[in-house]
C-alpha cells in the first residue's frame, strides 16, 4: 500500500494571531495565502503526474486543505477524520493501513501527519516536522518475510 501525506500549502494566519481549538471556525475558513498557492499548484502538477488514475483523494474539511487538494483536479473525499488536530490512528483508519490497495493521497495539516508519519517509520519522538506544501510518499512492503514501512519520496514545493 502507497500512503501519500500532503500537508497543506501556505495559508493565512489565525485572525487572533493563533490556532483554535479543533473545529475552530475562524480556523477553518483560512485561506491560501498567494505564495501557499503556487506551492500547492506546484507540487499539484507533480503529484498529477506520479499518482495512478485510481488514488484515492481524501481532504480535510478546511479551507486551506480543499484549495489544496482543488490545486490537484480530481475527485476528492473531504473527511472529518482530516480536521486539524486529528488523531492518527483514526487517519491510519480511514486509509485503511497497511492492508488497504492502491495508493491514498491524504490532504491535512500538522501535527497530524507528523504523528503519522513517526509512527509508520518508529520515529522515537513521535512527531516528524512537515513542511507547509510538502508530500511524505510512504510504501508498505513485504521484505525477507517481514512488513516494512519504507519512504518513497520526500518533496516539497521549491524542489519540484
Amino acid at each position: 500500500m502507497d500512503l501519500i501525506l500532503w500537508r497543506h500549502a501556505e495559508a493565512q494566519d489565525h485572525p487572533y494571531g493563533e490556532q483554535g481549538a479543533q473545529g475552530d471556525p475562524l480556523d477553518l475558513e483560512r485561506r491560501l495565502t498567494p505564495r501557499g498557492e503556487k506551492q500547492a499548484a506546484r507540487m499539484a502538477a507533480w503529484l498529477d503526474r506520479q499518482l495512478p488514475d485510481g488514488a484515492r483523494v481524501y481532504v480535510s474539511p478546511a479551507e486551506r486543505a480543499r484549495q489544496t487538494a482543488h490545486a490537484l483536479g480530481r475527485k476528492l473525499r473531504v473527511r472529518d477524520e482530516l480536521l486539524p488536530g486529528a488523531d492518527p490512528a483514526a487517519v491510519l483508519a480511514l486509509v485503511g493501513w497497511p492492508e488497504g490497495r492502491g495508493p491514498v493521497l491524504v490532504i491535512g495539516h500538522q501535527p497530524t501527519l507528523g504523528q503519522v508519519i513517526a509512527q509508520l517509520l518508529n520515529l522515537p519522538e513521535g512527531e516528524c516536522t512537515m513542511r507547509k506544501g510538502s508530500v511524505w510518499w510512504l510504501r508498505q512492503r513485504e521484505r525477507n518475510g517481514r512488513m516494512q514501512t519504507v519512504i518513497v519520496t520526500v518533496q516539497t514545493p521549491e524542489l519540484v
